[in-house]
């Protein structure tokens, strides 16, 4: 079983099918439009859909991460973390690991989107070496109605 150490006592490792509840809880927590259980149990079913999640050794999860593989290229589809562990290294913890599992497959370089408005990601992915390849206007809608700028960003993984 593939393992990673984690901040304050937490450990990340791949997901579970009994996860996806508490990983749909994360998201919705984070994201306007959260996504349904039956999703993350499918994405988790998938072997172009892995799932990490940071738990401790009671399987709590404080934070999860997922991407999608296609050919040699990665895209990080989405990552929360509890708003409890958050500025806690919950964050960079899932990507460290995200690269090292990245590194037994064929994907050479990563490619996420991010709102334009939220400056504790951008700083963390900064801090991991992305950079900014293209915006799309209005690509987040909100709560408010305003919708939010997204930000392309990418980095290479040899």
């Amino acid at each position: 079983m593939k393992l990673w150490m984690a901040p304050h006592g937490l450990h990340v490792e791949p997901a579970e099918q009994a996860d996806a509840e508490a990983i749909a809880g994360l998201h919705a927590q984070g994201f306007y439009r959260g996504w349904p259980r039956e999703d993350f149990a499918a994405y988790i079913a998938g072997a172009d859909t892995p799932i990490l999640v940071a738990c401790d050794a009671r399987r709590r999860i404080a934070g999860f991460a997922m991407l999608r593989l296609a050919a040699d290229e990665a895209e990080l589809i989405t990552i929360a973390v509890d708003p409890r562990w958050r500025k806690k290294g919950v964050g960079l913890a899932l990507m460290r690991a995200l690269f090292e599992d990245l590194r037994m497959t064929p994907a050479r370089r990563l490619f996420l989107e991010v709102a334009a408005d939220n400056p504790a990601a951008l700083r963390l992915y900064a801090r991991l070496g992305f950079a900014k390849v293209s915006e799309r206007q209005g690509y987040y809608a909100r709560a408010d109605g305003q919708p939010a700028t997204a930000l392309v960003m990418a980095r290479d993984l040899g």
